[in-house]
């Protein structure tokens, strides 16, 4: 059994992680891996780390054919995610639905059945219409999505979905919430940059700025461990799950965290510069249940823990 994780980051280090700790070693392919940060999060001797590309289909091949992969972790998506979309769609566009399919696609070629790729919660957010109620035949029978990276995301699943229906792949897209957690390397999205530098502000004795409004949150280690848990599952029985905290977290509770975690924390509720486009649909958590159903996801850590598990690792990798 050797895994594929494809996207070297804030996850899919993670991923890597856990994997390593069960014995396996794993493949990490990423197109300008960041050495040193990964090493920081798993031993670099414990892994195999290969340059590819997703929108280069035949490196993907070369690497299933290659490392005689059974299994993918589909994690590359566009720099800042929903902010970064909003500014260089194109890019986005080609990078989250194209490069998705190029690996659904090199699966299909090369006979790998379990796919999990990344999607994301905003698809639980970032909706407008549906005025229609539902009904078939009427043009406003389902909501759409409003901002360039949740239609991506919406167009990833529903491609995954059809992979899994006419091309026997067993794809799984997981709803990752905004993810945060150790990572000392660039990218990631904008929540959690914003996250990571308010922990290193508090830890330096500064002001932190958390955003405003509520968001709904995951823990990069949690992320990950749903993703082995869809890579590992017998039996997916459905195809696409939440995996947040399970439920909101205002900017009250995020303060109580920072403060919990670094006693004198101080937080200023503010959006930082460049956080983006205004967050929507933002009433409820996200429903566990199926994820908990079928693949057995529980988050490990909520806020209070990520917080303080964050905290504990940036006090030991100042960096």
């Amino acid at each position: 059994m050797t895994t594929l994780v494809i996207g070297a980051g804030l996850i899919g280090s993670q991923i890597a992680r856990i994997l390593v700790e069960r014995g396996e070693k794993p493949v990490l392919m990423d197109h300008a891996a960041q050495t040193k940060a990964i090493g920081e999060i798993v031993p670099l001797d414990r892994v195999t780390l290969i340059k590819g590309d997703v929108l280069q289909p035949l490196s993907i091949v070369d690497a299933l054919r290659a490392h005689s992969i059974t299994r993918i972790a589909h994690t590359a998506a566009n720099p800042l995610l929903t902010l970064g979309a909003q500014n260089d769609p194109y890019s986005a566009i080609n990078l989250n639905i194209m490069g998705t399919v190029n690996v659904l696609e090199s699966a299909r070629v090369t006979g790998v059945k379990r796919v999990v790729v990344s999607s994301s919660s905003v698809l639980n957010h970032y909706l407008q219409g549906g005025e229609d109620q539902g009904e078939f035949g009427k043009e406003e029978g389902f909501p759409r999505p409003t901002t360039f990276y949740s239609a991506t995301k919406q167009a990833v699943e529903s491609l995954g979905l059809n992979y899994a229906r006419f091309c026997g792949i067993e794809f799984a897209g997981l709803r990752y919430g905004a993810a945060f957690g150790p990572w000392s390397g660039s990218g990631g999205g904008g929540p959690s940059n914003i996250v990571r530098e308010a922990m290193r502000r508090v830890l330096a004795g500064e002001e932190a700025l958390v955003p405003p409004g509520a968001m709904e949150w995951v823990y990069s280690k949690d992320a990950a461990g749903a993703t082995v848990l869809a890579l590992e599952a017998k039996d997916l029985g459905s195809r696409i799950f939440n995996i947040t905290m399970g439920s909101l977290t205002t900017p009250s509770d995020m303060a109580t965290a920072f403060s919990a975690a670094v006693p004198g924390a101080k937080v200023k509720f503010e959006a930082p510069a460049g956080a983006g486009i205004s967050l929507s649909n933002r009433d409820t958590g996200a429903d566990l249940s199926r994820a908990k159903r079928h693949i057995g996801y529980e988050p490990k850590f909520k806020l209070h823990d990520a917080v303080k598990d964050l905290a504990d690792w940036m006090r030991r990798n100042p960096s």
